[in-house]
């Protein structure tokens, strides 16, 4: 009894293991996102994103919202919904103090569009069009008779002036004026953080980049509905738009290089980072045109090897007919928890306490330690899109394993979809969270060397940049195929129910014995479906240069645009990776089936014959091989022959 108790302890050894291995990544993740809650608790109760756009007066009071009082502050609290507009008492003569503007503001309904000379003047706007331009506790009719208007009121003649559209700001037309304002607010925003800036840009263009991920997303489902029914002619209209929408958006991008760098008006600080960005976009698209136009052109001969792959694909995933939505379940969650993200982001860069000067006006103050929760908010984006990226992954490789090793083909079986999921959350959570932190883990050094890059730029030499960028290189590739080997280590996982550390080390094992044979199979269908990536972020980026395009004014819009770009790939990505996961989970069980079968009665093969006729054929082309034998895969040591089965 006791040595039958130590055999079954054994066998049960490795299984408590992977169990207590799942469970602790599982509960690191957990832990992790405890903090975040943390952080998104503080930013809520800190911060006021609302500022950076929306604007504030000098009581506390955000214009164009309702206030809640602040102690000490009798102006604040106010209701400013149909108040926009922040005008200056003094903008003739405005005066930078830390970063604060000296003169006293308001919010408005509207701005003055002509010119006011005297009280009597500021009391007959204030009636006509309802905006009171004196501090708010100084009554309309008391514009002319209280002796203290005039410290109350702005600085007469007041000029006319016309809103900002960013800042919302009241902004003087008298030249005079103009230039002594324009310069003071140039130098407000060029000192302004890069973080703030990049945050109001988005904010300003919410609209604009909330519409370009729905172009996104709709481009991405077309895709996945046309590689599901593809054809030759698809492919080559699908070719032909990604050579046009590279070319058109490499000229686009050179273009409004030109056209910003040779803009007189180009002052602020914001518009010449977008000269920048707009220079190192068009080298990056230029560069990209080139090399794709090169592999397209010599990968021509294979498009027809490509479309017979994606149709046995295809034909699978026919059976499998709910694995299409899944993208749009992973697409959701990814954008709620994207909204979520970009929320605390904008609370936490707004975070400040209110504190009460003389005068009963107010200022915010920045907190200690924002930097520090900003990064790990950061860090938090990462792990966690990674997190549902891979589970995504495990759900369709659970999918397609339980579809091929099943030995009725023409019968699969229910509810594969269903079945995946609920395995991964009962028992393979923690190999998703392990294999999502390690991506992360290979890229938050490439983020930390590319933030040291940007703020070392002007001091370090041409020996350090080179430094800096091949440490980058090398980092963005070893992130690469931990990706590709993280991808089949889930698939192996769905096969043996191994843990992470197991299935990784079998899937390479697996990869490595049949390079040769599943090389130039997976690779011909990964360059397809990355032009098919290509062609959503192409004509993504388009639009966004046209939308973006017409809103200049110190907007760093070149920021939201890549943040844009990097949106429709994940959206591109996450859609077209039912593809890509289910050809290579297809390929890693045709290689499994090879190494644990025979074609023997006692083992045969779960190949169909479709399946075998395309591998014998790709391993043909790619060797070279004129003989028409069908035996690519034959066991070294008794020379079984492959033996599909019936």
């Amino acid at each position: 009894d006791s040595g039958d108790s130590v055999s079954e302890l054994r066998e049960w050894r490795p299984v408590i293991y992977r169990k207590c291995t799942d469970a602790l990544w599982l509960l690191l993740f957990f832990l992790f996102w405890a903090g975040l809650m943390f952080i998104t608790g503080y930013a809520v109760m800190a911060g006021a994103a609302e500022r950076l756009v929306l604007g504030y007066d000098s009581f506390g009071n955000i214009c164009g919202r309702k206030n809640t009082p602040v102690e000490g502050a009798p102006l604040s609290g106010q209701d400013m919904t149909n108040k926009k507009y922040v005008f200056f008492l003094n903008s003739c003569s405005l005066e930078m103090q830390s970063l604060k503007i000296s003169s006293v503001s308001l919010c408005v309904s509207s701005c003055p569009q002509e010119q006011l000379n005297s009280l009597e003047d500021l009391q007959s706007f204030a009636r006509n069009n309802g905006s009171c331009l004196c501090v708010y506790n100084l009554n309309v009719s008391s514009y002319t008779l209280d002796p203290k208007a005039a410290e109350l009121c702005p600085t007469l003649p007041v000029p006319p002036s016309k809103s900002f559209p960013l800042f919302n700001r009241c902004v003087p037309q008298n030249p005079e004026c103009y230039s002594k304002y324009a310069s003071v607010l140039i130098s407000m925003v060029n000192e302004m953080d890069v973080f703030h800036r990049i945050l109001s840009g988005i904010l300003a263009g919410r609209d604009t980049v909330i519409g370009l991920s729905v172009l996104a997303l709709a481009l991405s489902f077309i895709l996945v509905l046309a590689f599901r029914f593809i054809r030759t002619l698809l492919v080559h209209t699908l070719i032909a738009l990604v050579v046009f929408g590279l070319l058109f958006v490499s000229g686009v991008l050179w273009w409004l290089y030109y056209d910003y760098k040779n803009d007189p008006s180009t002052e602020l600080e914001t518009e010449k980072e977008n000269v920048k960005f707009l220079l190192g976009y068009a080298i990056f698209s230029t560069i990209v045109t080139v090399v794709l136009l090169s592999l397209i052109f010599v990968l021509r001969k294979r498009l027809q090897f490509t479309v017979q792959l994606f149709r046995i694909v295809g034909k699978i995933i026919g059976r499998i007919p709910f694995l299409l939505f899944q993208p749009l379940w992973t697409f959701l969650i990814l954008i709620v928890f994207w909204v979520f993200w970009v929320a605390v982001l904008l609370s936490l860069g707004t975070a400040g306490t209110a504190q009460t000067t003389s005068g009963g006006q107010v200022e915010y103050r920045a907190l200690s330690g924002i930097c520090y929760m900003a990064w790990y908010h950061f860090v938090g984006l990462i792990w966690t899109s990674e997190f549902i990226l891979a589970c995504q992954q495990m759900t369709i490789a659970g999918a397609v394993v339980t579809c091929y090793f099943n030995r009725n083909k023409n019968s699969p079986p229910p509810h594969p979809v269903l079945s995946s999921i609920s395995v991964l959350f009962c028992y393979h959570l923690g190999t998703a969270a392990k294999g999502s932190f390690l991506i992360t883990i290979l890229r938050i050094p490439r983020i930390v060397l590319l933030y040291l890059y940007n703020i070392l730029n002007q001091k370090e030499g041409a020996c350090a940049k080179c430094l800096f960028k091949c440490c980058f290189c090398c980092f963005w590739c070893q992130e690469r195929c931990l990706r590709y080997f993280n991808q089949h280590a889930y698939t192996t996982t769905a096969i043996n129910g191994t843990n992470f550390c197991t299935s990784a080390k079998d899937a390479v094992f697996i990869l490595a014995k049949n390079s040769a044979k599943l090389a130039s199979i997976s690779c011909f269908g990964d360059f397809l479906l990355f032009l098919g990536k290509v062609f959503v972020v192409c004509f993504t980026v388009f639009g966004g240069l046209m939308a973006f395009n017409y809103h200049r004014e110190l907007q760093a819009w070149v920021v939201p645009l890549l943040l844009v770009g990097f949106f429709a790939y994940l959206m591109s990505h996450s859609f077209l990776s039912v593809f890509e996961v289910a050809a290579d989970a297809v390929f890693l069980c045709f290689a499994i089936d090879m190494e644990t079968n025979d074609g023997s009665a006692e083992k045969p093969y779960f190949v169909d014959q479709e399946l075998l006729t395309f591998v014998s054929q790709s391993n043909k082309l790619t060797e070279g091989q004129n003989h028409r034998s069908l035996r690519p895969f034959q066991d070294n040591e008794d020379g079984t022959e492959l033996q599909p089965m019936v």
